[in-house]
């Protein structure tokens, strides 16, 4: 676990956080347990990015809510997304960027898990959109979501590593967690808003 770049943790507390990472990581459990940990509100960027049928929202539109969320005092927001994450309002006002940051093996086994469950059990994601089972077989990644994270990969350690020594991000703390046995034990170091921590990712 890499934490203390940018602020040091005494200097202000936790209260602003985008969780990023790889599809199948993690970050979204991350994420709301975060939330949970610190009493914040919890949003994922793609439940306001997809409208149903897999429509993708228009960017000022989706940019006008990202602003409106990160003007509260305390949130986790989950999502890569570069217009309104990395180089949008999340870092502009977050005190703390979370980057699960799992080697890429661990990353496929648990997207390929992930992917079979929500596609068996036809989970819902964002308003009423299915994974298919086009994500074992196109091979374009706008359409799978395996070969996307498999190709990704590489671009988000070059990223967010990059983002580590960026003056852009000086005013942001950074906290590298390479397993969940990290993430766990990073959670545990935060002060609850109230009752104990849920239970651990893995």
């Amino acid at each position: 676990m890499t934490d203390g770049t940018g602020p040091p943790a005494t200097a202000r507390p936790v209260q602003r956080v985008s969780v990023v990472g790889n599809s199948g990581s993690g970050k979204s459990t991350l994420a709301a347990r975060i939330a949970a940990r610190l009493g914040a509100e919890y949003v994922e960027i793609d439940a306001l990015h997809h409208l149903p049928g897999w429509v993708e929202r228009d960017p000022v539109e989706l940019r006008a809510d990202v602003e409106q969320v990160t003007a509260t005092d305390r949130w986790v927001i989950d999502g890569n997304y570069r217009t309104v994450a990395v180089e949008g309002p999340v870092w502009e006002r977050a005190d703390t960027v979370v980057w699960l940051a799992l080697p890429r093996s661990v990353v496929m086994r648990q997207l390929v898990r992930r992917t079979v469950r929500r596609v068996v059990t036809r989970q819902e994601l964002w308003n009423g959109n299915r994974e298919s089972l086009t994500n074992f077989y196109r091979w374009d990644p706008e359409h799978n979501i395996i070969r996307w994270a498999w190709i990704n990969h590489a671009k988000y350690e070059a990223r967010y590593g990059a983002a580590l020594t960026d003056p852009r991000f000086a005013h942001l703390r950074f906290v590298v967690l390479r397993s969940h046995a990290e993430a766990d034990a990073w959670l545990r170091s935060l002060p609850p808003a109230s009752g104990p921590v849920d239970q651990p990712i893995s």
